[in-house]
């Protein structure tokens, strides 16, 4: 047995069980710490070790395409490949809701967030300073966090937690629109 040979099945099954794990704990939004990292550049080492184990088996592999079945299945899958890359929502909005208010708020104005947040934006601007940031009139949380979804989402999470925004209190109905 080739050295090649020896290692192309063990590295796909391994870099698989990475992918496929990984590929969950992002899909059921469970993955914390490396696990987006590692399920992207673990991708690319199973993707050299797909073609490297297809090479070392191409003559088992080429009688796939002898078989009706298989090519159907595999053309099924080169589909669903191809339609992956149709944009939907038609470019504008289509997206995830929780994702669009997330950026929508965190590109809003400290002006225009301020009001949503149960505050003005002077309070606003020192409660972020609280949390170390430098903000000024006409910054965004975006301009603060930079790019990072994640870190936009956590600063909005805790600077409603500052505020009390959210829902209003059940107990005491006069008291929904108003800051307690």
């Amino acid at each position: 047995m080739s050295t090649l040979r020896r290692y192309a099945t063990p590295i796909t099954i391994g870099s698989f069980t990475l992918m496929a794990v990984t590929g969950l704990l992002m899909f059921f939004h469970l993955n914390s710490g490396l696990n987006k990292l590692a399920h992207e550049w673990i991708g690319l080492v199973m993707i050299a070790a797909v073609i490297l184990h297809v090479a070392l088996n191409r003559r088992a592999f080429t009688l796939y395409f002898k078989r009706p079945l298989a090519v159907t299945v595999m053309a099924v899958f080169v589909a669903a490949l191809s339609l992956s890359f149709v944009p939907l929502g038609g470019g504008k909005g289509g997206g995830r809701p929780d994702i669009t208010s997330i950026q929508l708020l965190a590109q809003a104005p400290i002006e225009v967030l301020a009001p949503v947040l149960g505050t003005d934006a002077a309070g606003l601007i020192a409660a972020l300073g609280g949390h170390g940031y430098d903000a000024f009139a006409g910054q965004s949380l975006a301009d603060l966090t930079g790019t990072e979804l994640r870190n936009q989402a956590e600063l909005i999470a805790t600077l409603s937690r500052d505020f009390g925004a959210g829902a209003p209190d059940a107990a005491n109905p006069s008291a929904a629109g108003t800051r307690q």
